[in-house]
């Protein structure tokens, strides 16, 4: 059984939430259970449970919600929005909260990898000269390296 230390709750969080793009809909939230009942994730990861994310941000636990693993295994599949009653968007809500999450450098450092890749090579893999030989034998142009030119938040 976890213990809640009420002076560690942030009351104000769920607003937080619901003030990001697509984190309206988590106020609707009661608790029902159907968006973890439709989800993938929780069926190969038993502990990955939708509707206690919610509680846990409804409650004001801002600091378990945002250094959770859990909040980045949502795979976006949309199950969880065709089956709730209350047109809660879980994977919107999910993309608002990871939002603040990366405001406050709560990613995981596999994300920050790839997000080093991506601002490094534009892509997430370097093309290297075997790739491009690759390409030009059947005929196709050479992949340049082209960073982009904006900073990419995370």
């Amino acid at each position: 059984m976890t213990r809640i230390n009420l002076n560690e709750l942030d009351p104000s969080f769920k607003f937080r939430v619901a003030r990001q793009p697509g984190g309206e809909g988590i106020t609707k939230c009661f608790g029902c259970k159907a968006c973890t009942a439709a989800c993938p994730i929780e069926a190969v990861e038993h502990r990955y449970d939708p509707r206690k994310i919610i509680r846990m941000a409804l409650l004001g636990m801002k600091d378990e919600v945002l250094k959770s693993e859990f909040i980045w295994l949502c795979s976006t599949c949309y199950g969880c929005r065709e089956v709730c009653p209350q047109d809660v968007r879980f994977t919107d809500v999910m993309f608002a909260i990871k939002n603040l999450a990366a405001e406050e450098a709560c990613v995981p450092p596999g994300l920050v990898g790839q997000k080093n890749i991506l601002k490094k090579h534009g892509r997430l893999y370097e093309v290297s000269d075997f790739e491009n030989e690759k390409r030009e034998k059947l005929g196709l142009p050479p992949i340049k390296e082209q960073a982009a030119d904006y900073d990419i938040l995370l």
